[in-house]
């Protein structure tokens, strides 16, 4: 018997150069960065109606974004003037940590309670304009 010879495969075609990808589209990304720069605009509009008709834009934009993901939450969205352990949260956490105020807790809580009263006329004190507020009574609007 003769060996059989092995069958020889036809070498494949070389690949070509795989066509370049098409480069990610700028679309969706520019549509999430109008969606945050709106985000801040009812809080402007808030501040400016009732408040601060000459309130800086670029400011409550900052306080938006410096408050985040808190203010998708409708309890953390508003500031609760009437519960103390709310009031020492703005006051420690804005006030002390934020700006580094070191005065006596009795005047943090004070400032806090003069922008309670500025706002007494809301139901609902919404957040990013409290912070705006006491931020301008304190001369801290830089501090965002």
């Amino acid at each position: 018997k003769t060996p059989k010879a092995k069958a020889e495969k036809p070498k494949a075609a070389p690949k070509k150069a795989a066509a370049p990808k098409a480069e990610a589209k700028e679309a969706p990304a520019k549509k999430a960065a109008s969606a945050d720069y709106d985000k801040h605009l009812p809080y402007f509009e808030n501040i400016t109606s009732k408040y601060d008709d000459k309130a800086d834009e670029a400011v409550v934009m900052t306080i938006t974004k410096y408050l985040g993901a808190s203010l998708n939450d409708k309890d953390s969205k508003y500031v609760a003037c009437g519960d103390e352990t709310e009031r020492n949260t703005v006051r420690d956490s804005l006030l002390k940590k934020k700006f580094g105020l070191k005065d006596d807790q009795a005047e943090l809580d004070a400032l806090v309670m003069s922008v309670c009263e500025t706002m007494s006329k809301d139901r609902f004190k919404n957040r990013v304009t409290f912070y705006y507020l006491l931020a301008k009574s304190e001369k801290m609007l830089g501090k965002f």
